[in-house]
């Protein structure tokens, strides 16, 4: 069993931009949503991958990610009834890499803050541009703000 650790957080401002050291555009739809599982395909550069994540809101959630031939992919999206389009920037931080998504589409505006780790403690302090916490609030996941759009209170940073 796999198991995804993250925290993620709104931004108070661009000053991370500087410090990305790559960027790459995904695309990726869900064939399946619930509040507690997710089946998605996703789409970044010529890789593809299925993915599968059980769970509700919270900071762990089982993951499961195999590769897939972007020619599946590809036909697979067609079946997602909600898709979502954001360029991830990965920006090194104290020995940590924040994923920064970039919204596009109806979506634009937003710019989450993701933070993974595998082992061990979390940062104690975190960059002056991390904003609000929304690791908790189901309507940041990816699958919610592809289903629903932006969240209402996005604003309140």
């Amino acid at each position: 069993m796999a198991i995804e650790t993250e925290r993620k957080f709104l931004l108070r401002s661009d000053a991370w931009r500087s410090r990305a050291t790559s960027v790459t555009t995904m695309r990726q739809g869900y064939v399946a949503a619930t509040p507690d599982r997710t089946v998605r395909i996703r789409i970044a550069g010529p890789l593809a991958w299925l993915t599968l994540k059980f769970g509700g809101p919270g900071r762990s959630r089982e993951e499961y990610e195999y590769p897939i031939p972007i020619a599946d992919a590809e036909a697979l999206l067609v079946h997602a009834a909600d898709c979502i389009v954001k360029d991830r920037h990965i920006v090194p931080w104290d020995g940590f890499a924040f994923e920064i998504d970039v919204f596009r589409g109806r979506l634009t505006g937003l710019i989450l803050a993701e933070l993974e780790i595998e082992t061990g403690p979390w940062p104690a302090v975190f960059p002056d541009w991390i904003g609000r916490e929304v690791t908790d609030d189901a309507r940041y996941y990816n699958a919610v703000l592809a289903r629903d759009g932006m969240p209402s209170d996005m604003a309140e940073r």
